[in-house]
C-alpha cells in the first residue's frame, strides 16, 4: 500500500468502525478508536461486552451500525477477524484495515479473493501521524 492510497483511506469524509475497541486505555484497541476520534473522524466503537466508551455508544457488531462504514479497523484476535472479514462482505465494506496481530492469512486471502481493500503489517496509528 503506497502513501497515496493510505490518504485516500484518511480522508475525513470516510466513516470508521473499530472492531474490538477496548476501556482499557493500554490496549489498541482503545488507542486506534481514540486517535481516530481525537482527530476528527466519525468513528464508531464495535464491542458487544461494552456498551459505551468515551461518551459515545458502542455497537456489539457492524451489521448493529447505523451506516456502513467506509473502512474497518479490525483489533481483534485473528479467529475473530476471520468472522468480521466475512461480515464486511456481507455488508459491502470495501477498506479492511488488520492491525499488527489481528491478521492471519486466511483472512487477507478473503479479503483478496472478495474485492475487499486490505492494509495489514502496519499500524494505523503509526501510518496516521506520517501523513
Amino acid at each position: 500500500m503506497d502513501m497515496m492510497d493510505l490518504k485516500e483511506i484518511f480522508d475525513k469524509k470516510n466513516v470508521f468502525a473499530v472492531v474490538g475497541v477496548s476501556r482499557n486505555t493500554e490496549k489498541w484497541g482503545f488507542k486506534v478508536f481514540k486517535m481516530l476520534k481525537d482527530n476528527g473522524y466519525t468513528v464508531y466503537p464495535i464491542n458487544p461486552h461494552i456498551d459505551e466508551i468515551e461518551g459515545e455508544r458502542c455497537f456489539p457488531s457492524l451489521s448493529a451500525l447505523p451506516i456502513r462504514p467506509d473502512v474497518v479497523s479490525i483489533v481483534v484476535p485473528p479467529h475473530v477477524t476471520e468472522e468480521v472479514v466475512k461480515e464486511c462482505k456481507l455488508l459491502g465494506v470495501k477498506n479492511v484495515w488488520m492491525q499488527p496481530g489481528s491478521e492471519s492469512e486466511t483472512a487477507i486471502k478473503f479479503c483478496k479473493v472478495n474485492g475487499i481493500n486490505v492494509i495489514y503489517g502496519m499500524c494505523m496509528i503509526m501510518e496516521r501521524q506520517k501523513l
